[in-house]
């Protein structure tokens, strides 16, 4: 008989409005960087296709984070990958800046660094919120 650890959340906690926040925030980012990969690329200085990857990996993720805040158990694994995910996002994100790989104009510089804050103010949150709710048997 297999057991997983999961949280459960009240209907509108920490943990909840994190996630909920971090999927809509990702879903808007991932479309637009979907849509507008060319214009978006010109003035950002940045690759088209890795905006538009990007972009097309964000919608699926921003699915899962609005799903999730939606359930009355969240499974504490899941949540954890979360916010591995995020920090590594954001650390890919300076990594980008720092190693030379890609050649940002001043507003790519900008637009790089801001969502690699959000997003590890997000996995900031998300633990936060993880530690707050007690750990139930699903």
């Amino acid at each position: 008989m297999s057991t997983t650890t999961a949280v459960t959340t009240a209907p509108w906690n920490l943990l909840r409005r994190a996630l909920l926040a971090d999927g809509a925030v990702s879903g808007a980012t991932g479309a637009l960087m979907l849509i507008a990969a060319s214009p978006l690329g010109s003035l950002l200085g940045l690759n088209v296709a890795l905006l538009r990857t990007a972009g097309l990996s964000l919608l699926p993720f921003a699915a899962l984070l609005v799903f999730l805040s939606s359930k009355a158990s969240i499974p504490q694994r899941l949540v954890w990958a979360i916010v591995g995910y995020n920090l590594l996002w954001a650390l890919d994100s300076v990594l980008l800046l720092v190693t030379g790989w890609a050649d940002p104009t001043a507003l790519g510089y900008l637009f790089t660094l801001g969502q690699a804050l959000a997003v590890a103010a997000f996995a900031g949150l998300q633990y936060a919120g993880l530690r707050r709710v007690s750990p139930a048997r699903a």
